[in-house]
């Protein structure tokens, strides 16, 4: 399991720094391993990921962009970090990564764990599609492998999760989707904590 990756993608601004063996192992050892990380915590993220992992195949049951499925690197850390921040929108929590075993438990109590991965990977493909429909200066091409790194595309993927929340009760059996998933996935605000910064 590889723990450092998860736990930047899950409470970092910036999941892209995850990519690093070397800065998470150098640059961030003290971070991630002085905080008492319990073993329940580290299972829910693993739990995510392999959910994750379960969309990024061939089959490509999501129907994901091309260009995310060629950055399989970068791209499934960011359908991971947008899996954290279904529970923050779904609880007015902006600024926060939620507890993973709460998430887990969540999921797992009220049947959702398919639709929270699923939403997230719609979500992020949402997101890429946005930033490549925007208007760019003259002789400036869309660069998908450049946005997925920077601060532009997480902003895409909380919009995008945002839009998908404020939507759902306009479309057809919407209403009683979003009343499931807002009592399914509410958490106490004490089982959120401050996202770690990025530099």
């Amino acid at each position: 399991m590889d723990l450092g990756k998860y736990l930047i993608s899950w409470h970092s601004q910036r999941p892209n720094i995850a990519y690093s063996e070397t800065k998470i192992f150098d640059k961030y050892f003290e971070q991630l391993f002085k905080k008492d990380y319990n073993p329940e915590n580290a299972q829910a993220l693993n739990f995510w990921m392999k959910n994750v992992w379960k969309r990024w195949t061939k089959e490509n049951p999501l129907v994901l962009n091309e260009s995310l499925l060629a950055m399989r690197a970068y791209a499934p850390y960011h359908h991971f970090y947008a899996i954290s921040l279904c529970f923050c929108v779904a609880n007015n929590m902006p600024e926060g990564a939620p507890n993973p075993k709460v998430t887990f438990e969540k999921a797992i109590t009220n049947n959702l764990v398919d639709q929270i991965v699923d939403i997230a990977g719609s979500c992020l493909n949402s997101a890429l599609e946005a930033a490549a429909n925007e208007p760019l200066p003259p002789n400036r091409v869309f660069s998908p492998q450049n946005w997925i790194k920077t601060k532009t595309c997480l902003a895409g993927i909380r919009a995008a999760i945002r839009q998908y929340f404020t939507m759902l009760p306009t479309m057809p059996n919407g209403k009683e989707l979003n009343q499931i998933l807002r009592t399914g996935l509410k958490m106490d605000p004490t089982d959120f904590e401050a996202r770690w910064t990025a530099d």
